[in-house]
């Protein structure tokens, strides 16, 4: 109760309200000794049960017009999923259905129906090898020792780090040429199929889009760029038969995955708002189309309680400088 009482000061009602919302990716069935942080079903029924608790969750197209008008409940949030794993129709949609919560969730359209993220592909291949280390000389990557859980998790830390910023098609072929030497079957259904993507919108939860491909729009040609945010919203516009209007963009740091000129193609694109994942809450006065988003991984209910009130305290986000109007 005092948690709620001081975010409920902290996170007023009406013209001064302020919307948090948070950022998953992942449900898993069971824990994975790889990704220790990322919730299972039981951990994120437990984290439902107290932001439920804790806070008014609306749908985000909600929250975010009555963020516009002034209307906002006391402590407003909103929880949001990025990618389109497929486990977010299998296991967070079903928990989020006994909370009665609805999210948002955000596809990456080419993936869809059998694709796999480059960060999986890497994940995957790591998680595939057989051997005491891997040598990924050949790629210009060195060789990692992944006898334990651990070292694996450091190798795809790694990795991830050294590939993620390269220029796209320089990504593509390291990431290929990581898969060649691993030589392991890897999965094709680690995304969600079109059907369940409609399933998601059959059940009272929003869609929204997050590019085709999940560039790092930053490092991408404007041309590409501009194709990635308007042929991701056609895609989901076409599989739906209705408007898509929340965007969310890959990675989504301000002025590093993103710059104002890719916040301008947002809007020209039609989207009605749009997120990043700079830490922070949203005011009144915030810009609908960088709205910021947090997760606080925190594994007890105090700690996890006392850093989203921390977050509500981050009342000036980042934001990508000198935004286009």
């Amino acid at each position: 109760m005092i948690l709620k009482s001081v975010a409920g000061v902290l996170s007023p009602g009406g013209p001064r309200g302020r919307l948090s919302i948070l950022v998953f990716h992942r449900v898993l069935s069971q824990p994975d000794p790889l990704f220790p942080g990322e919730p299972d079903a039981r951990r994120f029924s437990e984290i439902l049960s107290w932001v439920g608790r804790w806070f008014h969750v609306l749908p985000l197209d909600e929250a975010v017009s009555r963020l516009g008008t002034g209307t906002l409940p006391e402590r407003a949030a909103a929880i949001t999923f990025d990618d389109g794993y497929a486990d977010n129709a299998t296991n967070a949609l079903p928990i989020l259905r006994q909370h009665g919560i609805r999210a948002t969730f955000f596809i990456a359209t080419s993936f869809l129906d059998g694709g796999r993220m480059w960060n999986d592909s890497v994940i995957e291949a790591v998680r595939a090898h057989r051997g005491k280390a891997l040598d990924l000389s050949d790629a210009g990557l060195g060789s990692f020792a992944v006898e334990s859980d651990g070292q694996r998790r450091t190798a795809i830390e790694t990795l991830l780090g050294r590939i993620k910023y390269l220029e796209p098609l320089k990504r593509v072929e390291t990431v290929e040429r990581i898969v060649a030497i691993v030589e392991g079957d890897l999965p094709d259904d680690l995304m969600m199929r079109s059907g369940q993507v409609l399933e998601l919108r059959n059940a009272g939860m929003q869609v929204g889009a997050h590019t085709c491909s999940h560039p790092i729009l930053k490092i991408a040609a404007d041309d590409d760029a501009r194709a990635e945010i308007t042929r991701s919203k056609i895609a989901l516009e076409s599989l739906l038969g209705e408007s898509v209007s929340l965007f969310a963009y890959p990675n989504g740091k301000p002025d590093v995955d993103y710059s104002a000129t890719h916040v301008a193609m947002v809007r020209e694109a039609g989207f009605v708002a749009a997120v990043s994942t700079a830490p922070g809450i949203a005011m009144q006065s915030a810009d609908v189309h960088q709205l910021p988003r947090f997760t606080p991984w925190d594994r007890t209910r105090s700690r996890f309680g006392m850093r989203m009130l921390a977050n509500l305290r981050v009342s000036s986000p980042r934001v990508a400088a000198s935004v286009v109007t």
